[in-house]
């Protein structure tokens, strides 16, 4: 089938929703709930995917960007989860979509605040970490070892880094996702092209072991949706539909920094946080100049929020963190946005490998266990919540295999999404790091049309919205700006550009 997404797509297939009885509805469309349609579609199995909002609405866009072999999870001593994380890498880096992960250089400045012995233990952690790759048979030509550097070469890589002091670096190589929400799309169209219905701006209103009772949130109509097995990926909302599931949710927060705010990074940046065993603050230089910053980790309280915001203490922690690393403060002035993701931790003391809150001084969410969970409630929903991005595949075929144990296994480990196939020669550099082999087919709108290959802001052009309108489920201006690009993370940013992703839905 067609891999496009787009609102005529939409239509037929809410015609189609309620005529049948599919054999897994899966709700919720972010990473794990689009690899869970990808993988039950691919198994040969029918599909409904419904999504309150968006494909990679909620927390699957607001990641670190870090496709990770669980370094930080051998530290504490979770070997299976750090495993895992290794495995998964591998799959996406070689197999899945190669044209959308690759290795970046990471930095950890060996600073007086870094003291020989923590160094040595770091970089045997680090070794260890190669260790995994080398197990999970990913190749070193995709993923470099580590190394320790001098303090000139440091420099070069980071000139922003404060010189005095400083004796060298550990350089250490790990995956990182171009654009978080792409991986999500390209796994929403995947599953399209093995025949889900993937239905964006359909609320389910509740959910029961044959189905559930949906809302149309364009025209409000109100329908049911039949189906012999129900997946809840809906993360850290996943409570809401399942009350028998409960979670602690933890914020963590990013920054976004202005072009030049670190000078010419051509590396990630590993920053000790002090007080702190083994957390680092994450720099990450991206490839439209900007920076991202992160992350916290602090619990969250109250009511669910369907976008979080990232408070202005979270902001000033950063910077403090940060600039103990470099050789000139960051200020406020340098912070262009900010962004906050919830991750769905599961708030259980007799998982195989959580930290039960009384282990800490204070219950932090960051003790917490990353493995996921899958559950099923008393009337046979079966819920996936926990895990990261990195494992999103994973966490899809466990929630698909206890949903439906008699189906044939899952075939996703091997399975190419849109997009990363082999790229025509010529093809230019940066469309063809954010749509793989259908770089030439994003080209040749701005050919049959010169209008479209305008820029509307950070190097995007016109024909990737009018591209996103016609192939990738984008409904609104919204989807355009904050998903399908991330132009959006800027607020004057996105002013900017706000005409031209209202021009480019005329397109449809």
């Amino acid at each position: 089938m067609n891999s496009s997404l787009n609102a005529a797509r939409r239509r037929w297939e809410l015609n189609e929703a309620g005529t049948d009885v599919v054999d897994v509805l899966v709700v919720g469309l972010g990473a794990t709930g689009a690899g869970a349609a990808l993988d039950a579609a691919s198994r040969g199995l029918s599909v409904a995917a419904v999504d309150a909002h968006d494909l990679a609405f909620g927390t699957s866009r607001w990641s670190s960007k870090l496709i990770h072999g669980g370094l930080r999870y051998l530290a504490s001593g979770q070997v299976g989860v750090a495993w895992e994380s290794a495995v998964e890498r591998d799959a996406l880096l070689r197999f899945t979509a190669p044209h959308l992960v690759a290795a970046h250089p990471y930095l950890l400045p060996l600073t007086p605040a870094v003291p020989r012995a923590r160094a040595a233990t770091l970089m045997a952690g680090y070794r260890l970490g190669d260790a995994l790759r080398a197990a999970a048979g990913t190749p070193r030509r995709l993923l470099p070892g580590p190394s320790r550097l001098a303090s000139g070469r440091a420099l070069a890589l980071a000139p922003s880094l404060r010189a005095e002091g400083l004796r060298g670096a550990l350089l250490s190589w790990d995956g990182r996702v171009v654009d978080d929400a792409r991986l999500v799309v390209a796994l929403a169209r995947t599953a399209a092209a093995h025949g889900a219905r993937i239905l964006t701006r359909c609320r389910a209103l509740a959910l029961a072991g044959d189905g559930a009772r949906v809302r149309d949130e364009l025209t409000g109509d109100e329908f049911d949706i039949r189906a012999r097995a129900v997946i809840n990926a809906t993360g850290v909302w996943a409570g809401e539909l399942t009350p028998s599931v409960a979670l602690r949710p933890s914020r963590g927060t990013h920054l976004v920094l202005r072009p030049g705010a670190l000078g010419a990074l051509r590396a990630g940046l590993h920053v000790p946080i002090p007080g702190e065993r083994a957390r680092f603050a994450l720099v990450l230089p991206q490839a439209d100049g900007r920076v991202y910053a992160g992350l916290t980790d602090k619990p969250l309280d109250g009511p669910v929020p369907d976008v979080p915001e990232a408070p202005e203490s979270d902001v000033a922690f950063l910077l403090e963190v940060i600039g103990t690393a470099l050789d000139r403060p960051l200020s406020r002035a340098d912070v262009a946005g900010a962004f906050a993701g919830l991750r769905p931790l599961v708030d259980t003391a007799d998982t195989a490998d959580a930290v039960d809150a009384s282990d800490s001084a204070d219950g932090r969410t960051a003790d917490l266990s990353r493995r996921h969970a899958v559950l099923r409630s008393p009337d046979g929903v079966v819920t996936v919540v926990g895990g990261k991005l990195t494992t999103y595949r994973r966490m899809a075929e466990d929630a698909v295999d206890a949903a439906c144990p008699h189906a044939r296994a899952s075939r996703t480990a091997r399975l190419p999404l849109v997009g990363a196939g082999p790229v025509r020669p010529g093809a230019p550099g940066r469309l063809a790091r954010r749509y793989g082999s259908e770089a030439w087919a994003v080209r040749d709108l701005m050919r049959g049309d010169p209008a479209l290959a305008e820029p509307v802001a950070l190097g995007i052009t016109r024909a990737e919205l009018v591209w996103a309108v016609r192939h990738e489920g984008a409904l609104d201006a919204g989807d355009l700006l904050d998903r399908r690009t991330r132009i959006g993370l800027v607020p004057e940013d996105r002013a900017a550009a706000l005409p031209a992703a209202e021009a480019a839905l005329a397109y449809s």
